[in-house]
């Protein structure tokens, strides 16, 4: 049996070089610098439109107030991202909660006086900012970031709306507070323990059938329990969506995700289409077979990701994933492995789980001036050695595009999803590599469900808020009613090997994306079939593959998806490029079933 990993060994970040804590003077020094920047700003107001007939004056106006835009932007997201960061592993402390309300509500009020901007640059039109960019050449560089602000162009309000909608985001963004603390401090109920919210869910991956099942009904009812003040939560913020949307003439819901992603409605469609088409091939399949190994009709939900064996799963102690990463990093290129070790070498990673500590997992960029960090729970299975892969992807291509600056090193999530997804797949590789032949099944079991996981099961989410904010519209939902909506998508994606105990109509109410950012989902779909994509031609050009990857991640935010991914031959508007992702993960079930006895 193998030995837990042992606390001690595992990293917690420090903060020190962000702030030392809440009353570390330099976060009103940069409070200041934010106002300073601000006001430099506010000092141009009206000269854009003013000087649309000179265009290499435009073209200087608009490199300045750009910079003191970035600038601006620089220091709130510092302080932002320390209150977040710092409250993320503290949800059981009210002072933390109180710092980060109270600093997003100062940010916001800073932020709003540069609202003006963005809008007076949409009051121009295309041949005059083309001709400020040719006029004054340094501020070419600002294209991609222009771009991507004229994109809602379509949407916006008058100023003096603009400017009520950020004083009343704070406000807004408490039902998401809310949301966070009740899942933080729920606790699930198992035998003799008490497990958070993480510890109940790593509970339904264990070996053990009878604790799966204690952790799934504790969980349930805990959720349960819970579930009016989540559904309040998701209704109020679906609602407050309803109205912004409405003003902004958005035509459906997910039509803001797509903007801010700057991704086709078209793509999204065909990529949930491909996916949904493939259901009963991939998912339902799968899972019919792995009933079959476990020698059952059916599987309770519980044991959707259960192990094969019975035995307790492999660990892999901090050390050893740390090797697992480093070295599949390596095998793509050395430069991705160099800068993943620097946040080893540094007290960059929180991965220790912890009462008061939040679920799930993230690697967050700060700023293009500072450096991001990754947050996790490390428990030691295999799929926490992949998440850890999955966040430093995360990480390296953050780094890898700072050189740009915080505006241009914005990624939208379509691509922000490729580096980690793509990390992902290399540790899957070298541990299949590895693998004894008795190890393969349960490896490639693991592989399928991950996939499943990533693409299936988060397009099944897409089509949850889909068809929630479309019921939303016609009224508040109660917690049954959502449940109802959570049942229907999830069994279609899960197919009839899958029973949805009862209980299992509460499990939405912990999938936080719903609460913080409507349709975010499909990105990881999209990331995944994507990433598909470029493996297969990795595996063609391993050479020529590496140099036009970096220079996809250190573009950024510069590059569209669609621009982004020319150079390696594919294009993500087709349906037929989202079934051929998925007609991949089709052989990997395919390769499954030839391990599989017969009856």
């Amino acid at each position: 049996m193998n030995a837990p990993v042992k606390p001690e060994t595992l990293p917690q970040w420090r903060l020190d070089d962000l702030y030392t804590d809440r009353e570390d003077p330099r976060i009103e020094a940069d409070l200041h610098r934010a106002r300073t920047a601000n006001g430099a700003l506010v000092a141009l107001k009206g000269r854009f439109v003013a000087s649309r007939a000179d265009a290499a004056g435009l073209g200087r106006l608009l490199d300045e107030g750009i910079g003191h835009y970035e600038a601006a932007t620089n220091a709130l997201w510092s302080v932002g991202s320390y209150a977040s960061l710092a409250a993320s592993v503290a949800r059981d402390d009210p002072a933390w909660s109180k710092f980060e309300a109270d600093l997003r509500a100062r940010a916001s009020q800073i932020a709003a006086e540069s609202l003006f901007f963005t809008l007076e640059i949409n009051q121009l039109e295309d041949a005059e900012i083309e001709a400020a960019l040719e006029g004054h050449p340094p501020a070419a560089r600002w294209r991609p970031w222009i771009r991507r602000v004229r994109l809602a162009r379509p949407h916006e309000l008058s100023a003096e709306l603009e400017r009520m909608l950020v004083d009343r985001a704070p406000a807004v963004a408490n039902w998401g507070r809310l949301s966070d603390e009740t899942l933080a401090k729920l606790t699930a109920r198992v035998g003799k323990e008490t497990l958070t919210l993480s510890e109940a869910l790593n509970r339904l991956s264990s070996p053990d059938p009878g604790l799966r099942k204690q952790a799934a009904m504790a969980l349930a009812k805990a959720l349960g329990d819970r579930a009016p003040t989540l559904a309040l939560c998701l209704n109020t913020l679906a609602f407050e969506k309803q109205v912004e949307d409405r003003w902004r003439k958005y035509p459906d819901p997910a039509a803001g995700r797509h903007l801010a992603n700057e991704v086709d409605a078209a793509s999204v469609d065909a990529l949930e289409q491909a996916v949904v088409e493939a259901y009963p091939s991939v998912s339902h399949r799968y899972y019919r077979l792995k009933a079959r190994v476990m020698g059952r009709e059916a599987l309770d939900h519980w044991d959707r990701n259960a192990p094969l064996d019975t035995a307790p799963p492999r660990l892999y102690s901090w050390d050893e994933a740390k090797g697992l990463v480093l070295e599949s990093f390596a095998d793509l290129a050395p430069k991705f492995a160099d800068a993943a070790h620097t946040f080893f070498n540094q007290p960059w990673i929180d991965a220790l789980p912890r009462p008061g500590k939040q679920s799930g997992a993230y690697s967050h960029p700060v700023t293009a001036e500072r450096h991001p960090y990754v947050f996790m729970n490390y428990m030691g299975e295999r799929r926490d050695v992949l998440t850890l892969a999955h966040e430093l992807g995360h990480a390296v291509h953050q780094t890898l595009c700072q050189p740009l600056g915080t505006l241009l090193a914005d990624t939208p999530l379509t691509l922000a999803e490729t580096a980690s997804i793509f990390g992902e797949g290399l540790v899957f590789e070298r541990l299949l590599a590895a693998a004894t032949p008795e190890e393969k099944r349960g490896l490639l079991a693991g592989k399928i469900e991950d996939a499943l996981n990533t693409v299936v099961r988060q397009i099944a989410f897409h089509r949850f808020e889909t068809r929630f904010h479309a019921a939303r519209l016609e009224g508040e939902l109660s917690p049954q009613e959502i449940g109802g909506l959570w049942l229907e998508v999830m069994g279609e994606s899960l197919g009839p090997a899958i029973r949805l105990n009862r209980g299992y109509e509460h499990y939405w109410g912990y999938i936080s994306h719903f609460v913080h950012s409507p349709f975010y989902v499909y990105a990881y779909a999209f990331g995944d079939l994507l990433v598909r994509g470029l493996m297969e031609k990795r595996r063609e050009d391993p050479q020529g593959f590496a140099p036009l990857y970096e220079a996809l991640l250190a573009a950024g935010g510069t590059k569209t998806y669609v621009e982004a991914l020319a150079p390696f031959g594919l294009d993500p508007r087709q349906k037929a490029f989202w079934a051929a992702g998925m007609k991949q993960i089709e052989r990997l079930v395919d390769e499954f079933e030839t391990l599989v006895p017969d009856r």
